[in-house]
């Protein structure tokens, strides 16, 4: 039997796909949580050979999740299972350690053949997501610019953003002017949006 991890925020989705895959013969599902904070105490607890995670979780998201379970129990095979198929978290999910990368309109079916793929080790990947990975390339935003855009998403001012991350003004344009020109926007809002739309936040 393959034993499965569930971790979704939403019960109503959680329970669903926890009914579908317990009627496969071969998939148990021994333990299910609705919040990044709680996967790596119960992957612990259950020793499951594949945890499924959503991407949008609250505490820590499923990409966060993912890299921590990784690191800790890396017997456990990662499949990411999430509404936001975004190229940005389709590579931050890989980086992180995840075998695979489906969106939840995929047919039931897709589901379990996913999940036996990624428990025998081969890496299952969203094809129209594939696609606009090698279309967008990978995330061009360091670490600042993407601190930046974040802020400035949230609404916040320049000098809101220049307090907030301890940087001056001038640096905080500076970042932002190199997002803008790295997204190929406008403004600033823009840039966040893009960046947001991609997975690249």
């Amino acid at each position: 039997m393959i034993r499965i991890l569930l971790a979704d925020d939403q019960a109503l989705v959680r329970g669903a796909l926890a009914a579908m895959l317990e009627l496969e013969p071969d998939i148990t599902v021994v333990a299910q949580v609705g919040s990044g904070d709680e996967v790596l105490a119960a992957a612990r607890e259950t020793s499951p050979d594949v945890a499924l995670l959503d991407v949008q979780m609250p505490g820590k998201d499923g990409l966060t999740a993912a890299e921590e379970l990784h690191r800790e129990l890396p017997a456990c095979r990662i499949l990411v299972c999430t509404t936001f198929g975004r190229p940005g978290y389709l590579a931050r999910a890989m980086a992180a350690g995840a075998s695979g990368f489906i969106v939840k309109d995929a047919p039931p079916e897709d589901l379990a053949d996913a999940v036996r793929k990624v428990y025998r080790g081969i890496r299952v990947v969203d094809p129209v997501l594939a696609t606009e990975s090698l279309i967008h390339g990978i995330n061009p935003l360091t670490a600042r610019e993407r601190e930046v855009l974040v802020a400035v998403g949230a609404g916040h001012a320049i000098a809101e953003v220049a307090k907030l991350l301890r940087l001056s003004e001038g640096t905080v344009r500076n970042h932002l002017s190199a997002a803008i020109g790295k997204t190929g926007t406008r403004s600033r809002s823009e840039a966040a949006a893009v960046a947001r739309e991609r997975g690249w936040l």
